[in-house]
């Protein structure tokens, strides 16, 4: 199936931009702390239920959701699924490499963060924000976003099963301006015409 111009045009501007910044390496290497109300724990096959008001955190990287499925591989590879109730959205949030406070937050009804292959994929009413000492640099939304940490790709679909489709939904790029205007310059002060100077 072909892609329309701007889902092109969309995945080019974004191996561009600073969203390509890669996410806190150390993560990876902290433990995982999980809040919530309500459990099911399956220690044989390593699959985690929680419920209500779940709240991942894995160094600087913070998962929310109403609901979380989180499983392990033998290897210690962690893989969460996150969903929200109806009108709700899960949400991430993490530190970027590359300064003290540059960060990459997201939202959407469903997220899917895979630790083996550094990719989260956000299904239906996706947004992708890349934070700046506390002001947003970029933000991406659409139906469906992915991003691949280790590539530094990101991709955008019209549909939030992941495919692009026709009559599908459209996808929004915003570009904060990186330059600032020009300081005005100090007012001068005006030099006595002849007439004034002369004058007692």
């Amino acid at each position: 199936m072909k892609k329309t111009f701007h889902h092109v045009l969309a995945a080019a501007c974004l191996a561009l931009l600073s969203l390509s910044a890669s996410a806190e390496k150390a993560d990876s290497l902290k433990q995982a702390v999980i809040e919530f109300d309500t459990a099911d724990l399956d220690e044989v096959t390593q699959t985690r239920i929680l419920t209500g008001n779940v709240i991942v955190t894995r160094g600087t990287l913070t998962l929310k959701s109403d609901r979380a499925l989180v499983k392990e591989t033998p290897e210690g590879y962690m893989s969460v699924t996150l969903t929200s109730n109806p009108g709700r959205v899960a949400t991430f949030r993490q530190k970027r490499d590359g300064g003290p406070d540059l960060w990459m937050e997201g939202q959407a009804e469903r997220i899917e963060y895979e630790e083996r292959e550094e990719v989260v994929k956000l299904f239906s009413k996706a947004v992708v924000k890349e934070l700046e000492n506390g002001r947003v640099t970029n933000e991406l939304i659409g139906p469906y976003i992915s991003y691949d940490n280790r590539r530094e790709v990101a991709a955008v679909r019209n549909d939030p099963s992941g495919q692009t489709k026709v009559g599908g939904g459209r996808g929004t790029l915003i570009i904060a301006p990186r330059r600032t205007a020009p300081a005005a310059a100090p007012a001068q002060a005006q030099a006595p015409t002849p007439v004034q100077a002369g004058k007692k």
